[in-house]
């Protein structure tokens, strides 16, 4: 029976698949069955954790991982990334919706009307061609946010793992103070068992049984202990009564002003999530080779956000440990992940009055255990390392999330703001050196290797793009070596750090070539790319500095300076070769 469903599943879907090749090989099939199933047993759970983590019912989090999951494989470009709720948008889309958390029907709602915007956004985004706009989440604004949600998410699920509820206050640390004050008064001894029990499950499995779905067991053994014990009657809190059936299409109720509301997190969801989504499919791509499409991704995210709304789901994106999970189980193609979506299916309609009794505080325990591999400090220490600046925006965007929280998207803001300013900064007042000739030919910095230089010829090298925010040092420092060398007579760009020119720039280099050339000194120009040379064509400005006074290497300038100069200047420079003596 099994075999001929498969047979005709193979048949209706090959002719649409990216990866129909695949799939003509029995192997490929029984593997991603396979991986389909070993996924299933870790989303089924985590799904219904997470969707606690964003404020919905643990059965929402089960709608968002049935069809999303079936159509982020089909129109995607990675054939293993695993998607469905993940922590950080969970996160998200719960501080988003705080302000209607008193009102229950009004938050589900404005959370299924979130994912159609996310989903819409990623879909334009993707449509578009604009998949780079990811870029500007740069790798320290992430690290730290990243970090800062972590701690959040495991400090939002305290009271779920002592059984106990604090008092909502205005920002993130003032709740958990006062969860921990009730803990400290209050504790649910049995609530507080259960999530221990179901932490040393997980945490003994993965590192003596890797083998044994650990969150699955948790499940099952905290779920028949919370049946047998009379655990929902003693005070402890169920997951309770689940609706049986699939989510029914239904279109979400919108309203002008609340999706200009959400609009700000919206793009912070779409950019974060799709950055999540990305980062997992390409560490995957690097281990089989697959070739990656962003953009494509970009549809296939946004499709599945869209999907996800329309059947009563929330916001999804990829996720790195059910990827993990999907690669090492060995899937080969996209099917795995649409066999994890059936598997959900089926769980919906026969399998929910199963889980009932889980207890709400093993779905603490699963987020924590989640969350807690995403609180790394090494990245941030790299990024110092790297560059300073990294580093001071990493640490920025940690505090700032930690401080402003449940208003994520802050931080996020700020630190791509911050991002930018520093760039620009460091842009502003790159490295400008005097260059001269080192014992074994070549030109090096003259400063650092405390190297003569010529009273006539200055050769300066420029390591960045000649733009509006830097044309003003450019010509400054020119200038300074000008003064500091009244026999100057020619200075020569070393253009090879110099990748683009804009018209700032261009105008700036007019404007100093005919300068200089009012005093006598002459302004050349040595290994100048393509795009810097097609700007001076372009804007006549090769006939301004002549095209006499353009060489291809910085020796060829010293050349024709030195054949300008007197014989004295041949014997005394420590800039000319030996063959120029004589």
């Amino acid at each position: 029976m099994i075999q001929y469903l498969l047979t005709n599943l193979k048949i209706i879907l090959l002719p649409f698949l990216p990866w129909k090749e695949k799939l003509r090989d029995p192997k490929n099939v029984r593997a991603d069955i396979v991986a389909g199933f070993t996924v299933a047993l870790v989303l089924i759970p985590q799904s219904m954790a997470y969707a606690q983590l964003a404020g919905l019912p643990p059965y929402y989090g089960l709608y968002a991982s049935f069809l999303p999951v079936i159509v982020a494989s089909l129109f995607g470009s990675s054939y293993q990334l695993a998607t469905g709720p993940v922590a950080v948008v969970s996160l998200l889309t719960a501080s988003a919706l705080a302000p209607y958390a008193m009102y229950p029907e009004t938050y589900v709602a404005y959370a299924i009307l979130l994912a159609v915007l996310v989903g819409s956004f990623q879909l334009l985004l993707g449509n578009l061609k604009l998949g780079v706009l990811v870029d500007f989440l740069s790798h320290p604004v992430v690290i730290g946010f990243t970090n800062a949600a972590a701690i959040i998410i495991a400090s939002s699920q305290i009271g779920k793992l002592f059984g106990v509820v604090g008092e909502k206050a205005e920002h993130q640390y003032e709740t958990l103070w006062n969860t921990l004050v009730a803990a400290s008064q209050d504790t649910h001894l049995q609530t507080l068992g259960i999530a221990l029990l179901a932490l040393i499950i997980m945490i003994l499995l993965k590192k003596y049984a890797p083998r044994i779905p650990a969150i699955a067991t948790a499940v099952v053994v905290t779920t028949v202990i919370s049946w047998l014990s009379g655990f929902e009657q003693g005070g402890g809190r169920v997951v309770g009564a689940i609706p049986a059936g699939l989510p029914s299409f239904t279109i979400p109720t919108y309203n002008l002003e609340i999706i200009i509301e959400l609009m700000g997190v919206t793009i912070a969801i779409a950019l974060i999530g799709f950055m999540e989504a990305i980062s997992v499919a390409k560490a995957m791509a690097a281990h089989t080779r697959q070739r990656l499409d962003p953009n494509q991704e970009l549809v296939g995210q946004g499709l599945a956000n869209i999907i996800s709304g329309f059947f009563s789901g929330y916001a999804v994106s990829g996720s790195f440990s059910r990827s993990a999970i999907n690669i090492d189980a060995g899937a080969v193609t996209g099917l795995a992940s649409v066999i994890t979506g059936i598997i959900v299916g089926l769980t919906l309609l026969f399998i929910t009055p199963l889980l009932y009794h889980l207890p709400q505080a093993t779905l603490a325990a699963v987020i924590i255990m989640a969350v807690s591999k995403l609180i790394k400090i090494k990245p941030i220490i790299q990024a110092w390392k790297a560059e300073p600046h990294d580093g001071i925006v990493a640490i920025v965007v940690f505090c700032l999330t930690l401080f402003m929280a449940p208003h994520l998207e802050n931080g996020i803001i700020a630190g791509i703001l911050l991002s930018l300013i520093l760039f620009n900064y460091r842009t502003m007042r790159p490295r400008f050196v005097e260059l001269s000739r080192f014992s074994d030919g070549n030109f090096r910095d003259a400063k650092i290797n405390k190297l003569d230089t010529c009273c006539y010829i200055s050769v300066l090298r420029f390591d960045m793009s000649l733009y509006f925010a830097n044309a003003g040092y450019f010509e400054t420092k020119v200038l300074e070596n000008l003064a500091s060398k009244p026999q100057l007579k020619y200075i020569i760009i070393d253009a090879a750090g110099i990748n683009m020119l804009d018209a700032t720039g261009q105008e700036m280099l007019c404007q100093l070539k005919s300068r200089l050339h009012k005093v006598g000194v002459e302004l050349l120009f040595a290994r100048i790319k393509g795009p810097f040379m097609n700007v001076l064509r372009r804007t006549g400005a090769l006939d301004c500095h002549g095209q006499k006074y353009v060489f291809p290497r910085v020796q060829d300038a010293i050349n024709y300076a030195s054949q300008e100069l007197s014989e004295d200047f041949l014997l005394k420079s420590p800039l000319v070769v030996p063959v120029f003596k004589g």
